[in-house]
């Protein structure tokens, strides 16, 4: 009986296929409406891929040409970069001021809307990662080095010299206020940024099957990208070179630090710094080269255990009291001044504007500059996610680590300084807070050298994981691009790195600041622009068409059964006379609906697709064809 049942259904089943696919009979691409289409995977797209030799050749140069330059003249650098940042800063410095708040406001409402329960990938993909496994890969793009070099050092700086028109120095509302602005550079506006290209580049890659580059999200807007995607990709290049070339140079400055304070208890020497740098890059390039993923991995995720395990040392072994009654009342006030921070420019005064270009501006533009990379990072680890979950999780999770975080490493800093205890007064850099403050801790013999391999695992993993990235965006898309081309880039980072080391002089920070400020301000516009593509590429999903129907559909049946039976009615799916049905309004056939899955082979070609068995008209893919 079950098996009669069975066929039964098969039948059934079998024949609502027929039925379907006669109706859409040259009508819709490969006989599927765009209601209907589950989504298409990059994998199931035939690409050519290869290197993009004007993206590839034009960012190539530019860069060498600017690593030179600063390696031979790093003062012309420094005073160039300070004019065009003071310039850059005083006219579009409220830029990035509306990106990182239009991000946060732009993901929040998608989150919520219709779009939510749209899934990054196709509608019967599962996620590829447990929940813990996913949140927890989200700090491996080295975000931990930013923990460790600002976590102590940030707050502390607020707390003994507050923002300008803001509140007086070395009070209890000065630290409430440094743990709130800390919360502020470092919680929801960052990681709605990543979320926004993450999003939009898992939704473009997983579920329309565009290569995984930046001027694929713009196909909503330019259905042929051409100069205008060729000019995104390398812009896109540019960013991620600069945004993880200052991040590498605060590992690097940590790192060196660190070895100096336990040596001899000063800063590190430039040539200290450079050497750091040297070893740390031999260490880059055997990583990149040997393949070794699956080891990188496994560190990434033994050091984001370490990094755990240090804050709850310090948590448990520094003023814990304390820390718990800051944690809720911080985090209260970050969420009290958030407008009022986000609100500061140049209409605040100059000081004002000196202190956006020192931090917030810094910030804002490191993030932007990160977006490509950790974007693409969190959209290929949140595969088979709604969009939904990606936004909350990838917003809120990290935000509230961070806070945890920063209200820890740094509420125990703002403790020691009103202690008087020394190398807490404001007069230590930034690097050597950190080793201070665990200095001030139990094991003090032993946690500088567990604090300096967990910085230097974090500076190889981001730059091999970064590297990948712009080997692909410069090979049209190549998950697997060519290992030169990922060491070239690795090492055109190394070398933007030490030019902005250089470019800072005795203040290295400075040089790390300015140029990354720069960097950032082209791709602040590619972000707004991003904002309406996305919206617009979701507007004709399946899945919204699908939403569409059914609210059109139940609005016009109860509306009818009311009509004609009163109370005594039911709704039932029958062919409805025209102008009467759900999509009565709605051109399915419209190129806007259907373009986007025509099945094409490597050189553009129309090729016929059958959905319902995913074989290829032409045979790609069998075992015939080898491929």
């Amino acid at each position: 009986m079950a098996s009669e049942t069975s066929h039964d259904q098969r039948s059934s089943l079998g024949d609502t296929r027929s039925m379907r696919v006669q109706r859409a009979q040259g009508i819709y691409p490969d006989n599927m409406h765009p209601g209907l289409v589950p989504g298409i995977s990059v994998e199931e797209s035939r690409h050519n891929f290869g290197m993009d030799k004007v993206v590839f050749g034009v960012t190539a140069a530019a860069i060498l040409a600017f690593v030179v330059w600063g390696v031979t003249a790093p003062r012309h650098v420094a005073a160039v970069s300070s004019s065009a940042l003071s310039w850059g800063l005083r006219n579009f410095g409220w830029l990035f001021n509306i990106v990182l708040v239009a991000c946060v406001i732009i993901m929040a409402v998608l989150a919520f809307s219709r779009f939510g329960n749209i899934k990054l990938g196709k509608d019967d993909e599962d996620p590829e990662y447990s929940f813990f496994s996913w949140v927890a890969m989200m700090f491996s793009a080295g975000i931990g080095v930013g923990i460790f070099f600002f976590g102590p050092s940030e707050p502390l700086a607020m707390y003994l010299d507050p923002p300008p028109l803001t509140v007086e120095g070395g009070t209890e509302e000065a630290l409430h206020q440094a743990i709130a602005q800390a919360d502020f550079h470092w919680g929801l506006s960052p990681w709605a940024v990543y979320c926004l290209v993450g999003a939009a580049m898992g939704y473009s890659c997983y579920r329309r099957g565009r290569p995984t580059l930046m001027s694929s999200l713009f196909t909503p807007v330019f259905k042929r990208s051409g100069p205008f995607g060729t000019v995104v990709d390398i812009l896109a290049i540019v960013a991620t070179l600069f945004g993880t070339a200052a991040s590498l140079g605060v590992s690097a400055l940590q790192i060196s630090d660190g070895i100096a304070i336990m040596r001899s208890g000063e800063s590190a020497p430039l040539g200290v710094l450079l050497t750091v740098m040297g070893v740390l890059t031999i260490g880059f390039v055997i990583s990149a080269v040997s393949g070794v993923g699956k080891g990188i991995r496994i560190l990434s995720n033994i050091n984001i255990s370490l990094t755990s395990a240090s804050i709850l040392f310090i948590f448990a072994t520094g003023p814990t009291l304390f820390l718990m009654n800051l944690l809720p009342s911080g985090t209260l006030t970050y969420a009290d001044r958030f407008l009022d921070m986000a609100s500061r420019s140049l209409s605040w005064g100059e000081d004002t504007l000196e202190f956006q270009s020192a931090w917030t501006a810094f910030y804002w533009a490191w993030w932007i500059a990160w977006a490509p990379f950790v974007g693409m990072f969190v959209a290929r680890i949140s595969r088979g996610r709604t969009l939904r979950q990606f936004a909350v999780v990838t917003t809120l999770v990290p935000t509230a680590v961070l806070i945890c975080a920063f209200t820890i490493f740094g509420g125990t800093a703002i403790t020691f300084s009103r202690e008087g205890r020394e190398g807490f007064d404001g007069s230590a850099t930034p690097q050597q807070v950190l080793f201070n403050m665990f200095g001030e801790m139990p094991l003090a013999e032993i946690t500088p050298y567990i604090l300096i391999v967990i910085l230097s695992v974090f500076f190889i993993t981001s730059a091999d994981s970064a590297s990948v990235i712009m080997g692909s965006m410069s090979s049209k898309g190549d998950p697997e691009p060519n290992k030169l081309v990922v060491v070239f880039w690795g090492l055109a980072m190394m070398g933007i790195a030490v030019v902005m080391l250089l470019t800072g002089g005795e203040d290295a920070l400075s040089g790390l600041q300015s140029l990354t400020i720069l960097s950032a301000l082209p791709f602040s516009v590619v972000i707004l622009l991003l904002m309406y593509s996305f919206i617009k590429d979701l507007s004709t999903d399946p899945m919204a068409i699908r939403t569409s129907y059914a609210r059109n559909a139940v609005k016009s049946a109860v509306m009818r059964g009311i009509e004609e039976y009163g109370d005594d009615f039911e709704i039932a799916v029958e062919p409805a006379a025209e102008g009467r049905g759900a999509g009565a309004t709605f051109d399915s056939t419209s190129d806007e609906y259907t373009g986007w899955y025509r099945r094409t082979d490597e050189q553009g070609d129309p090729v016929g697709y059958d959905y319902e068995t995913g074989e290829w008209s032409d045979g790609y893919g069998s075992a015939e064809d080898g491929r």
